[in-house]
């Protein structure tokens, strides 16, 4: 049984939802083409069309936010997908397997990209292939995958000393079924707040990346790089840098927090703990 709603859960889930609907309603409009540089409106304070003002090229602050909370999104959906997609079966099988020695192999090696942050990753990468939106996403999808890899074997191999497993094992179920209809769906929910958790990494690493010009690059709008640009005018014009500074800090906070809401709602038995204590 899953317990109520909680605070957690339910901040965290309105910042999340305000991202999310701030990134969708870009699609479709913005009250100033975010990308559009206008001499004319150079700095411009906050009011007259432009709510959050202007920043040293002209453009609308507030478009750039909008399209900066899509760019922050997509980057994020497909780093936790890759981590997801990798170290879910990479952590599953060190669960599962009878031979010792390649889950310790799978795990060792977890360990030694655990040791590669995705900032040093996207710099290697970049190096290589060049900077971009792309290279953000991989760098941070396989510095990610880790932690998927950690949280599955450690999932997967609680559940397999379940009667259930143990009977479907005595009924002849191969290996392969019993991961996908009993292991996968009682770990779930561990991977499900795994994710938001990644989802909030994911969202610093690509504003740090592009922030140093490894991540998204111009024209197209990154919270990361509006804080760049904003750096040499952080004393005459710090609204500048407050705006996709607070953006950052909420989506971060939105998506921990939902995290920890979804561990408790999920997890009655550690939601008493917690009122106990």
């Amino acid at each position: 049984m899953r317990g109520h709603l909680n605070a957690s859960l339910v901040t965290g889930g309105a910042l999340v939802a305000l991202v999310v609907a701030l990134a969708l309603l870009s699609f479709v409009w913005t009250p100033h083409d975010p990308v559009l540089v206008d001499a004319a409106h150079k700095l411009r304070d906050p009011g007259g069309g432009y709510l959050l003002g202007a920043d040293k090229f002209g453009r609308d602050t507030f478009s750039q936010l909008m399209v900066g909370a899509r760019t922050t999104l997509y980057v994020g959906i497909v780093a936790v997908g890759i981590a997801a997609l990798i170290g879910t079966p990479l952590g599953m099988i060190a669960g599962m397997t009878r031979w010792r020695w390649l889950s310790e192999l799978i795990m060792r090696v977890n360990d030694l990209v655990f040791a590669f942050p995705a900032l040093l990753l996207a710099v290697m990468l970049g190096a290589v292939y060049g900077a971009g939106t792309l290279t953000a996403m991989i760098a941070i999808g396989v510095a990610t995958v880790p932690a998927f890899a950690r949280v599955a074997r450690a999932a997967t191999m609680q559940v397999m000393v379940t009667d259930y497993i143990l009977a479907a094992r005595a009924a002849g179920r191969r290996r392969l079924q019993v991961a996908f209809r009993h292991v996968l769906p009682n770990i779930g929910s561990m991977l499900i707040v795994q994710a938001s958790v990644s989802f909030a990494i994911a969202i610093l690493a690509e504003a740090a990346l592009s922030f140093l010009g490894f991540g998204t690059r111009p024209p197209t709008p990154s919270w990361g790089r509006m804080l760049q640009e904003s750096q040499e005018l952080l004393f005459s014009t710090p609204r500048l840098a407050l705006w996709p500074g607070l953006a950052i800090a909420l989506a971060v906070l939105g998506f921990n927090l939902l995290g920890d809401g979804l561990r408790d709602y999920l997890d009655p038995k550690l939601r008493r703990i917690r009122a106990e204590r």
